[in-house]
């Protein structure tokens, strides 16, 4: 049988009548299985305080299952009750991903609750909006320092309780530990009848956008959007009974390393909602900066990343790899090997030998790094260079690369583990529907972005199906916009520049807000030539300039001690400060020939024409970057605007 076939008529069978209710039955089928994996020496946990779980041993993992997990977020359900919330009163998390975020958000969604969700890095005044918008009544916070931030702005809020997740009980009266939560359930326990009955279209959530182009929207998505969503990607990822034994699956055998925020609906959905109602494992990093060790503890089988994480995880194994000029020879012939076993169709006895040598070589040490058990990754909230996503794939570590956004909870579209191709997001999930809005503008005509369109129809995306959101908190004329009715049918609009290949596939090729129009009417795609870099040994980041402008230009960020390394081994004396380092000459030189790389593989009004080198990093801490890595392209041009200036100038 056909797997897309097979797809339509596969039923995963794990979604209830709402979220708290799907994870409640997985968690009694499942309930001697592992539910959670957490590591110990890094918080202060109220719950190991209190002692409703074991301390896990310092840079180790301990773990809960399905039971006790069932236990305590039942407990905390009853507890949070005792505090007063009601179905339907928002309670927003203020934390880190990690176990206890989890327990609050099937508790909070027993009760009845909508779970408005707030980023760790969010500022007073962002706290402020996440928490005053929807009106909650209570905020779930990860620690003191968090807290204070609340405090800075609760005359502005109507917030009935605290409760901290770490440390110890608080002299204020409205501040209670998730330890003492617990336990005003726990003497009230309402057993097995822990779930509050909600219709599949009651609220759920309330994500709010990443305020990139203003302010932040709150979506506002049912459970039957996210339950919806949970079922699509089963049918693409779960155990179905056509696939053959040697094809990765999410079941309750399954390991995933979560260290995306779980205030963002991708981690919310795959590493969280998903993975539970499959009845896997979801073990909790100690941050993003520890995740090579935190793979060879967890030994995942699956992850969900965005691509910033891939990108450095791959200049980490590059690094490693160029220890000597011996090492690196061998590492750049096996990943050319790699690529090329990957593009053939049949691969022949000799091309099958070198690869089992790069494999032995280089490949099974990238493998170990990462737990030796990773069966495939799955991409999202942002475009993945196709030349690292072969990468992976050459070293037997594939990216399934997907689409998706808050407002569709998020999965539309995602590569099949039976038929990936790269350089797409895959064809659509089962019950989505997409189709094109061509009169974008530079979706037509003689611009780049449809230049190279391969029988395919190219627009703007337009999305319905049951996970599409209903409509912004508070925002009826910004619901409007974000909708149009075709044949009296209405479609989402999703801001995003695709292309629907003849295949069924999809493309993606730019934010349509953030397609650049040089002032000769020429279109380019900036994402693409970014994206480009990627790959690059000497290229940390790279942002493309252009817009109403007469030409392309880039913002470059190097790899520092790798652009360092390169000067110590041509014997030169590079400057110590980084800026300094930055304009040198012979820098400039290395970052130039990178440029004309990249430049190779674009149209003469793509490529880049100027560029400066620049030391700083984009971060989340600098405001340079979003929770989910993605650029705030404002506030680099903002904080760049002489470089950029005299970019232009000196043409």
């Amino acid at each position: 049988m056909d797997w897309r076939q097979a797809e339509r008529e596969y039923d995963p069978g794990v979604t209830r009548d709402s979220l708290a209710a799907t994870f409640d039955a997985s968690a009694r089928e499942h309930a001697d299985r592992v539910a959670q994996r957490y590591k110990g020496g890094v918080y202060d946990r109220s719950l190991v305080r209190s002692g409703v779980v074991d301390a896990a041993p310092d840079g180790e993992f301990a773990d809960l299952t399905y039971a006790e997990m069932r236990d305590l977020v039942r407990r905390l359900s009853a507890g949070f009750r005792e505090l007063g919330v009601a179905p339907g009163d928002r309670v927003g998390i203020f934390s880190n991903t990690r176990m206890e975020w989890a327990h609050s958000d099937f508790a909070l969604l027993g009760a009845g609750a909508v779970v408005t969700t707030v980023y760790k890095s969010s500022s007073p005044e962002q706290v402020r909006h996440l928490l005053d918008d929807p009106g909650a009544s209570g905020v779930v916070v990860e620690n003191r320092d968090l807290l204070d931030r609340v405090v800075a702005v609760e005359d502005d809020l109507d917030l009935e309780f605290v409760v901290l997740i770490d440390g110890e009980t608080h002299e204020r009266d409205d501040v209670y530990t998730l330890g003492e939560v617990h336990d005003l359930g726990a003497a009230v326990d309402p057993g097995d009848g822990w779930v509050i009955d909600r219709d599949l279209d009651d609220l759920a959530s309330l994500i709010y956008t990443s305020g990139t182009t203003g302010t932040p929207k709150g979506v506002e998505l049912t459970h039957r959007n996210f339950l919806a969503n949970v079922d699509q990607c089963m049918r693409r990822f779960g155990p179905r009974p056509d696939k053959p034994a040697d094809l990765p699956v999410v079941d309750e055998e399954s390991v995933t390393l979560s260290f995306l925020p779980l205030a963002h609906v991708f981690e919310r959905l795959a590493g969280n909602f998903m993975m539970f109602a499959a009845g896997a494992t979801v073990a909790y990093a100690e941050s993003p900066d520890t995740l090579r060790e935190d793979f060879g503890l967890v030994r995942p089988s699956t992850a969900t990343s965005v691509p910033r994480v891939y990108e450095k995880l791959y200049a980490a194994i590059r690094e490693q790899a160029s220890e000597s000029r011996v090492k690196e020879r061998i590492f750049n012939w096996a990943t050319g090997i790699g690529r090329e076993y990957h593009r053939a169709a049949d691969p022949g006895p000799l091309l099958r030998a070198r690869y089992a040598l790069a494999d032995r070589l280089v490949f099974s040490n990238v493998k170990e790094a990462l737990g030796s058990n990773v069966e495939f990754f799955i991409s999202g909230g942002g475009s993945l260079s196709a030349d690292l996503c072969e990468l992976y794939h050459g070293m037997g570590v594939p990216i399934l690369e997907g689409y998706g956004l808050t407002e569709t909870a998020p999965v539309v579209a995602v590569n099949p583990p039976e038929e990936p191709k790269v350089g797409t997001i895959g064809p659509p999930v089962h019950g989505v529907e997409v189709r094109v809005d061509d009169a974008v503008e530079g979706a037509g005509g003689d611009g780049a972005v449809d230049g190279d369109a391969d029988g395919g129809e190219v627009g703007e995306l337009l999305v319905r199906g049951p996970n599409v959101f209903r409509g912004y908190h508070r925002l009826p004329d910004r619901t409007e916009e974000a909708f149009v009715e075709i044949d009296g049918e209405r479609w989402f609009r999703t801001g995003d520049v695709v292309e629907i290949r003849a295949d069924d596939y999809v493309a993606f090729r730019e934010r349509a807000k953030q397609l650049m129009k040089l002032s000769t009417g020429k279109y380019v795609p900036p994402g693409a030539i970014e994206d480009a870099f990627a790959a690059s040994e000497y290229v940390e980041q790279a942002m493309v300039i252009g817009d109403a402008r007469k030409f392309v230009s880039a913002l470059v960020v190097p790899n520092l001690p790798a652009v360092r390394e390169w000067g110590d081994a041509q014997g030169y004396d590079l400057p110590e400060d980084d800026d300094a380092l930055c304009r040198d000459d012979r820098v400039r030189g290395l970052i130039q020939e990178e440029v004309d790389r990249v430049n190779e593989d674009f149209e003469s009004h793509e490529t880049i024409k100027q560029f400066r080198v620049v030391a700083e990093e984009f971060s989340e801490e600098n405001d340079l970057l979003t929770p989910t890595m993605k650029k705030k392209r404002r506030n680099i041009l903002d904080r760049y605007a002489d470089d950029i200036g005299s970019m232009y100038a000196e043409s």
